[in-house]
């Protein structure tokens, strides 16, 4: 019989069914969390006004962005509760490392062209307000 040289991840059944409900608990509760967020946020749509509209539209792309982030945080946890050794542990953290050096880049950049539509609406909605006065 063959060895494997890479050390196996000796964990009881027992303990990865406790994480795995762990995981799932917490990613249950920041649904909840979340689901709460954005209702608050959207109850303020209704009554902000135009020069604040920008302000709700950054909030709503920086909090849809953090939920994928933290929902692909919990995906990564319940893959490493299930990894059988210390090469597959490596592999799926290199994964989900690449994976997020990915979708910073485009975060942050319609992240900033939100912001940049905020900054001009909100200039534009200054301006009428300065003629109308």
């Amino acid at each position: 019989m063959v060895e494997s040289s890479t050390p196996q991840l000796e964990i009881p059944k027992e303990m990865r069914a406790v994480a795995e409900r762990s995981v799932e608990q917490a990613k249950a509760a920041f649904n909840t969390y979340m689901q709460a967020a954005q209702e608050a946020v959207s109850s303020f749509g209704g009554r902000v006004e135009k020069s604040q509209a920008g302000a709700l539209d950054i909030s709503k792309t920086a909090m849809s962005f953090a939920e994928r982030n933290v929902l692909s945080a919990f995906e990564f946890a319940q893959k490493i509760v299930q990894a059988k050794d210390v090469q597959e542990l490596l592999r799926l953290q290199t994964e989900f490392v690449q994976s997020q050096m990915q979708v910073l880049p485009a975060q942050v950049k319609d992240l900033g062209e939100t912001i940049g539509k905020a900054a001009l609406g909100g200039a534009k909605a200054s301006r009428k307000g300065d003629v109308s006065s």
